[in-house]
């Protein structure tokens, strides 16, 4: 895990709104899933900066990236519409295994999760309640195969892929990644042990290789536009040196909009 007790780092803040970058391990606040950790980012934030805080949107814990809080409960409640209206368009770098199609766009139902169900419970019989619509458009950046025999195969394949969820269920680009068949490396509800063992050898960690980098949302008070970038972390850039990945993809300002986004 990534998550310890440094400081957090500090993304975009004013008198409304604050944004970080969340380390990979944290949680956002307690969950019923959870409810022995003692360290999240709502408590963190607060008292990094000396005043309370309001989270408006979720992270999975092994989830990195641009993380917003509102600083009132005025800006709270504009920001968290926004996010309910899946307005801010969200884009985020995972490490997959396999090599996916060149683009294309996930249109896959997703059962709700409860936090208080565990999503192995739940793929184990332990039904969610309904199905919503989800949507998740993907863009495959780089791919890469090591001569290990982790399968049936003589080698390992995997791909750096950018993804934009349209809309925001739980688990999301998680669960729709696994449908097509190319789950997220380092997640241990939808993925493989085997392959996020041996690629957490390559790398020096072992994390869900997924992050949020890029973020546009609507200023909760102005209305105004405000872009969030941040880096996808020491996992990924490791990974980019092993697999001969251009390190300029890993780049916040490299990321381009996927075709046909908000």
């Amino acid at each position: 895990m990534e998550a310890d007790v440094h400081m957090l780092d500090i993304l975009y803040r004013d008198e409304a709104m604050i944004a970080i970058d969340k380390p990979s391990g944290l949680l956002v606040h307690r969950t019923a899933l959870d409810r022995h950790e003692t360290e999240f980012a709502v408590q963190q934030l607060r008292d990094q900066i000396g005043q309370r805080v309001w989270p408006v949107h979720r992270l999975d814990r092994g989830t990195s990236g641009v993380l917003v809080f509102a600083l009132d409960a005025t800006s709270a409640h504009a920001l968290a519409q926004q996010f309910a209206q899946h307005l801010p368009a969200k884009r985020y770098l995972a490490v997959v295994r396999g090599h996916p199609p060149e683009a294309g766009e996930i249109d896959h139902p997703l059962r709700r999760i409860d936090d208080a169900i565990d999503p192995r419970g739940a793929r184990e019989g332990a039904e969610p309640v309904a199905a919503q619509p989800a949507v998740t458009r993907y863009r495959r950046l780089a791919v890469a195969e090591m001569p290990v025999a982790i399968d049936r195969y003589p080698s390992s394949r995997y791909a750096l892929v950018e993804a934009m969820p349209l809309t925001g269920r739980t688990h999301q680009i998680r669960r729709h990644l696994k449908h097509i068949a190319h789950p997220v490396i380092g997640d241990a509800s939808y993925g493989k042990g085997a392959h996020n063992r041996y690629v957490a050898t390559l790398c020096g960690q072992s994390r869900l290789l997924l992050a949020c980098i890029h973020m546009h949302i609507r200023h909760p008070i102005s209305g105004a536009d405000i872009e969030l970038r941040c880096g996808p972390g020491t996992a990924f850039e490791r990974l980019a040196e092993v697999f001969g990945w251009d390190a300029a993809v890993l780049r916040p300002e490299a990321v381009h909009p996927l075709r046909g986004s908000q």
